[in-house]
């Protein structure tokens, strides 16, 4: 766990781990696993309401090689879990169905309009958002 420096000295302070907080840039780069305990791919970034403060979509990266032909598959939040065993999020799709999921690639551009936000909540029958 990180610590922090103040103006008197040392404090044990937590800054990117809690036992239920972790910071953003500790979330990217984690793998994601299919209910089939396989490897799909890692987070990309998280997608973050502004209002509300709450995450709202993880953006999954799949494939490519050096960052050239690599997809982004946005996906509801709460469809993550964490899985302590796997070091990884855990998500109740198959990697074959997930292949189905909506995406962009890595030179497309993808605006978070309330129709691809619509796409990406009805293939995985989840609400994450509402605007």
């Amino acid at each position: 766990m990180a610590t922090m420096e103040t103006g008197r000295g040392k404090r044990d302070v937590a800054r990117d781990e809690t036992l239920s907080l972790i910071a953003s840039d500790k979330v990217e780069g984690t793998a994601v696993y299919g209910v089939d305990r396989q490897k799909i791919g890692r987070i990309d970034n998280v997608m973050i309401d502004k209002l509300g403060g709450k995450v709202a979509y993880a953006v999954l990266s799949f494939g490519g090689f050096l960052g050239l032909g690599t997809e982004h598959y946005p996906l509801p939040w709460p469809m993550l879990k964490y899985d302590e065993s796997l070091g990884g999020y855990l998500i109740n799709l198959s990697s074959e169905r997930f292949k189905n999921a909506p995406r962009y690639g890595e030179n497309e551009n993808w605006e978070w309009t309330s129709e691809n936000r619509t796409k990406v909540d009805r293939f995985y029958e989840a609400t994450s958002y509402t605007m």
